[in-house]
């Protein structure tokens, strides 16, 4: 009994936790280091943009959520690059190991975002030079497993970002649990992540982290190799739908009839903003091929062209195993000016050497 009241009294204090303002309408260019909650691995690229329901032996899942550090990813390495819009780069490396002695497993990894080459120029155009513009993360966490269905883990992130002579530095961190139900094939997870605070300003101006409350839930089906997916984001902020007054007629929604001026329409679109979906076939005797679908709402609405059509917000790719390696390809549409291709590799290095 003790072992289940913990984790829930652990839930009930992140809901509590005092996370801003809940009536704000959007959620873009409202923080800073918005890098940290980019998808580190192609694989939650194709699943959508996030995903923290997983515990199998990948350790980019650890830093969605820390809970999701299990021993079988003791000595698994994995390195993935995002060829994100324009010549923007970023990627992400992990590296986990387990500690039998005191029943840890723990992750460090990596992030980066360089923003390609930013001419500096005077007020008359001229070249003067480049603009440094990057983004640096490390994540240190650990997980350890409460009862044989729930864990719970913790990330510490610190951040330091550069753009041009404006510097800034961040402390962060993610608290996570999950329950994982290996007969129903039921996993559940409740993740509290970015949360913290800048502790240098770009121009002494305090400015908020990405943080987010989400919760997920995934489904092993029993008679097909399939995993079904969703995601939960914003809990800590119901309000997420920008009112664009241009996008008020003639827009049709993929939940729900035409957007109009009606607040039932209005309240469904903001309702499935909050969710994404995936799914994930495991194919092959030992899953090693695995294609994946996503579906992000809050994406195809934001980035989505009025009287266009486009596969803004959805998002796919497949895996590999190959003899030792894991070799990931994830692909999302972001606007009809383009989209991110993510590769990621992975290995355990303790079976190389």
């Amino acid at each position: 009994m003790r072992t289940i009241l913990a984790p829930c009294l652990f839930l009930l204090s992140l809901c509590l936790v005092p996370l801003g303002a809940a009536y704000a309408q959007i959620t873009g260019g409202q923080h800073v280091f918005q890098f940290m909650s980019l998808p580190p691995s192609a694989r939650i690229t194709a699943l959508g943009g996030a995903h923290i329901t997983v515990q199998d032996d990948d350790p980019a899942f650890a830093a969605a959520n820390p809970a999701a550090l299990n021993p079988g990813m003791d000595g698994q390495l994995v390195f993935n690059h995002n060829f994100f819009l324009t010549d923007i780069q970023h990627g992400y490396a992990a590296f986990a190991t387990h500690l039998p002695k005191v029943r840890f497993t723990v992750h460090g990894g990596l992030q980066y975002m360089k923003y390609g080459d930013i001419p500096q120029t005077d007020e008359y155009g001229n070249i003067l030079g480049k603009v440094k513009a990057a983004e640096t993360a490390f994540t240190l966490g650990g997980a350890r497993q409460l009862s044989p269905r729930f864990s719970m883990g913790l990330n510490l992130r610190f951040g330091v970002s550069t753009l041009d002579v404006y510097q800034s530095a961040a402390l962060a961190a993610d608290a996570g649990i999950l329950y994982a139900d290996t007969a129903r094939r039921f996993t559940a997870a409740l993740v509290l992540r970015n949360y913290g605070t800048q502790i240098s300003q770009y121009n002494e101006t305090g400015e908020d982290l990405p943080y987010d409350l989400q919760l997920g839930f995934s489904k092993r089906l029993r008679y097909l190799p399939f995993r079904l997916s969703v995601l939960v984001h914003h809990l800590h902020q119901w309000e997420i739908r920008h009112d664009d007054p241009a996008l008020q007629e003639d827009q049709t929604l993929l939940f729900g009839d035409e957007q109009g001026a009606t607040s039932g329409n209005t309240g469904l679109d903001n309702f499935f903003r909050h969710f994404i979906f995936s799914g994930e076939f495991l194919l092959g005797r030992s899953e090693s091929f695995r294609i994946r679908l996503g579906y992000n709402h809050l994406r195809k609405k934001e980035l989505s062209v009025r009287n266009y059509r486009s596969l803004a917000g959805f998002s796919g790719g497949v895996g590999i195993k190959v003899r030792r390696f894991r070799i990931d390809v994830g692909y999302a549409a972001y606007h009809l000016a383009g989209g991110v291709i993510h590769f990621g590799v992975g290995t355990n290095l303790k079976e190389l050497f």
